[in-house]
């Protein structure tokens, strides 16, 4: 039997099971890799909303993760909500030991509620020490927004954003359309050694965003460890979230969570 993949997330976990680790590892699962997941931050969450979080210590993060890299062959690293400077400088060394070959950083800062997850001292640590050394960095629109410093109202905004953080030493990046999009079209816009590329998509109408630029994230880092080029990665990864999204279960009183039990083999 051939050995799957592993990969592996850092990220915080949502006990609602909508985002986060539990997300993540969903995610993995569906496209045949097996997962492992550091917890960088206890947060405290449904689909109304994030009531607060307890984050964990460097120490205790990288001694989460020396265990896994040691016994494992980790062929990919996603990771996620990185709540302290404290916490990014250490993943950012550990991500440096191992020479992982595929790292994909989702710059999450804000809750789709709209809870700050991350101040700017640690945001500033994630750009300095992550950026560099990620295969493609995910934000979506008012992450861009926030990382970069410009407000984004129309297409040449998204490239200028994309031209900040290249600048601040993102070598590839993909901004998530699902904040802008023409009529019934989602477009993401990946930018990497001075081209770039469009993916679009149906847009739908839904609450059913919980969780969605994790997944997105998390099916990129699977199908890189599978052995996919990252534009076909992005390209599977993205019918994967829109097909969870069709699918939705429906739970929760807010933003429901997607559903990660789609058909791979339907995509």
């Amino acid at each position: 039997m051939t050995k799957p993949p592993v990969c592996l997330t850092i990220a915080g976990l949502d006990p609602s099971g909508g985002a986060g680790v539990i997300a993540d590892i969903k995610t993995f699962s569906a496209f045949g890799c097996f997962a492992a997941a550091a917890v960088a931050s206890l947060t405290f969450q449904n689909t109304t909303g994030v009531f607060g979080a307890s984050h964990q210590s460097g120490k205790t993060v990288r001694r989460q993760v020396e265990p896994i890299f040691a016994d494992y062959e980790v062929a990919a690293v996603k990771t996620g909500m990185l709540p302290t400077r404290e916490v990014i400088e250490t993943v950012a060394e550990i991500i440096a030991e191992s020479h992982v070959p595929w790292v994909v950083v989702d710059p999450v800062v804000r809750s789709t509620s709209g809870f700050d997850l991350i101040d700017d001292t640690a945001l500033r640590a994630l750009i300095d020490r992550l950026f560099p050394q990620a295969t493609v960095v995910t934000p979506n629109i008012p992450e861009a927004e926030r990382i970069s410093g410009v407000a984004i109202d129309t297409e040449d905004d998204i490239i200028d954003a994309a031209d900040v953080m290249h600048g601040q030493g993102a070598r590839t990046v993909l901004i998530k359309g699902g904040h802008f999009r023409t009529g019934n079209i989602a477009r993401d816009f990946l930018f990497s050694d001075g081209e770039r590329r469009v993916f679009e998509s149906d847009f739908i109408e839904t609450d059913a965003t919980h969780g969605t630029g994790c997944t997105l994230a998390a099916a990129i880092a699977a199908n890189l460890a599978l052995g996919n080029d990252l534009v076909a990665a992005i390209e599977v990864s993205k019918k994967f979230v829109t097909e969870a999204i069709r699918t939705a279960p429906g739970l929760g009183k807010g933003h429901s969570s997607v559903n990660h039990l789609v058909k791979i083999e339907t995509l």
